[in-house]
């Protein structure tokens, strides 16, 4: 539900600035909005500086201005309007085969790290601050622990590791779960006497209840999306799955924003099987598109906000928030320096346990090949056909874990780089203001948050490239291996056409045969099919394309589930079949 301002009066002097304007001037500064985002997102890479760290240093530019009105903008407009799309965005592209691999560890940094982060900034909050008890401190705590998705982006856009990049932006998306149900927690601990049993219940019924929700959600989207034949009426649909996820979950007492990651998850899996590839190209400019505007919007009100924020207290409060918020960035570092040297250190013990398994992985692996159906069936097994290739998928899958563990090892410079990455963001931004009214200096609070919003953003924001060059973590994918994985992939693509072209009742999407010479004469031609000189027409070489293109597809879909090859490697080779399948039903006749 919606925050009506009348629960904020510490700021009654302030009007929503969309309050106090008419409706062609909300749209003047709604369009002024969406052209300096898009404006800074094209100009900024040629500068060399990132654009959300422009965003933010213009909206506070602006606030400075003689003249300007004060923004006020209610946290649930940020919290239930802003980021679950945006968390969803991310989610859907999140490689989520390499999010697997990596869980534990980003379990930890997601629910470990926020837990320890805000019980210890919980109490340097109640020693320092007046009449703010351990319960409060904790609150505040949790506001400031959990790294922010949308900042996080800022990495993800400079190219370094494909591992550190997956395990920011999972812990990100799934570490505001902890961060608002401690802090409900928290506030309800303020009023009433802590009871652990019940909010280790609390945290996990929201766990629970998210990720069913997001789950049913994400599989209902893909079969109802699957279903509709018309592009632009799917891509309508997929723009309110975030809030269908989101608001029974919060409803139920669960995490929506976790509700609406799990959904972009599903979707973001089911999607090659599922849409057409007209839907998935839809898709991917639609939700770029969306994604590049609440971004923008989310650091361009961080900066236009700051000033109100200020101005609700008083101004005597702003150096002591000022130590205050240096003395929690400091806590947090430390804090996740200390949380990260073990953890980059138990997963170097990983790899190295992978490599004595590998061995006999492989000999498993040699043994099973040789196994027939019929020798599994002997032995009694129920549906052996799909025993035996499920054992052989696990062992497959389970050597590709270890390849990809050996291959992006963890070191003291991947630990540095994920350590300054945890920047804070929207998430705090808001749920700082959601604090009750009767909180202690609940204005101190609310300017503490937003200083360490603001200022781990531009600190860290600016100094991260820099940081990923000197340790020399840019271009970090192995070239050759990469080549060699992408040129096997195809040798399995042009396996899977070729028996395509095999079957014998192989037919066209309108029902009609195929010529059986032309057949032929394209499998054994695979990378240059027939051309019109040897009889074939336009006609038939489209549809004789669309069969190998079906196949191939496929082929990838199972290609995902033994683990070889990476999840951007898999997207890549399926946009480049999606693109030319539209291009070749571009030229067919209509109808």
């Amino acid at each position: 539900m919606f925050t009506p301002l009348s629960n904020f009066p510490e700021i009654d002097h302030l009007i929503p600035l969309f309050a106090q304007i008419d409706l062609d001037l909300t749209i003047i500064l709604v369009v002024a909005g969406i052209l300096i985002i898009a404006l800074v997102t094209a100009l900024a890479p040629k500068v060399g500086v990132a654009g959300p760290l422009v965003l933010v240093a213009l909206g506070i530019g602006i606030t400075l201005i003689p003249g300007t009105p004060n923004l006020y903008l209610p946290p649930d407009w940020i919290l239930i309007g802003i980021l679950p799309p945006l968390l969803y965005a991310a989610a859907v592209s999140l490689p989520a085969m390499e999010f697997r691999r990596d869980f534990s560890a980003i379990g930890g940094l997601s629910v470990l790290l926020v837990l320890l982060s805000s019980l210890v900034l919980g109490l340097v909050f109640s020693l320092l601050i007046p009449d703010v008890g351990f319960a409060v401190g904790v609150a505040l705590g949790a506001v400031l622990s959990p790294t922010d998705a949308v900042a996080t982006s800022i990495v993800k856009k400079l190219g370094t590791s494909p591992r550190v990049v997956t395990m920011l932006e999972g812990e990100s998306l799934l570490n505001d779960a902890t961060a608002l149900v401690l802090l409900k927690t928290a506030i309800a601990a303020a009023a009433a006497p802590f009871a652990l049993w019940g909010s280790i219940g609390t945290f996990s019924w929201a766990v629970v209840i998210a990720v069913g929700i997001g789950g049913i959600v994400g599989w209902v989207n893909l079969r109802v999306r699957a279903w509709i034949p018309s592009t632009t009426a799917a891509t309508a649909i997929s723009f309110v799955v975030p809030y269908v996820a989101y608001l029974p979950s919060e409803h139920l007492g669960g995490s929506g924003l976790v509700a609406a990651v799990v959904a972009g998850i599903v979707t973001g899996q089911g999607a090659a099987r599922y849409f057409t590839a007209e839907q998935r190209l839809s898709d991917r400019v639609n939700w770029r598109t969306i994604e590049l505007m609440l971004e923008g919007a989310v650091f361009l009100i961080m900066g236009l906000e700051l000033s109100s924020v200020i101005n609700s207290g008083d101004e005597d409060i702003l150096g002591n928030a000022a130590f205050l918020a240096l003395l929690a960035f400091l806590v947090i570092m430390g804090m996740r320096t200390l949380y990260v040297i073990p953890l980059v250190w138990l997963q170097g013990r990983r790899a190295k346990r992978g490599e004595t398994i590998r061995p006999h992985l492989e000999q498993a692996r040699d043994r099973f090949q040789n196994v027939t159906v019929e020798q599994v069936a002997e032995r009694g097994a129920r549906n052996p056909e799909r025993r035996l290739a499920s054992f052989r998928r696990r062992i497959s899958r389970s050597l590709g874990d270890i390849a990809y563990l050996e291959s992006s090892q963890l070191g003291w410079r991947e630990g540095t780089l994920i350590v300054w990455a945890g920047m804070r963001g929207a998430v705090t931004l808001a749920a700082a203001q959601t604090l009750p009214q009767d909180t202690p200096n609940r204005s101190l609070l609310i300017l503490i948050a937003f200083l360490v919003a603001v200022g781990t953003l531009l600190v860290q924001g600016s100094t991260i490239k820099p940081l990923i060059r000197a340790l020399g973590l840019t271009g970090a994918r192995d070239d050759a291996d990469y080549a060699e994985r992408l040129a096997e992939l195809n040798a399995s693509l042009r396996e899977a056409a070729s028996k395509a072209l095999a079957n014998p009742d192989l037919h066209r999407e309108d029902g009609r045969p195929f010529d059986p010479e032309l057949l032929a004469a394209a499998r054994e031609r695979m990378v240059a099919p027939p051309n019109e000189a040897e009889g074939a027409t336009m006609d038939e070489l489209r549809a004789i394309r669309l069969v190998i293109i079906q196949a191939q597809r496929q082929r990838l879909t199972s290609a995902r589930s033994n683990g070889r090859y990476s999840t951007a490697m898999l997207r890549r080779v399926l946009e480049g079949l999606d693109a030319e399948e539209l291009s070749i039903r571009a030229h067919l006749p209509e109808g």
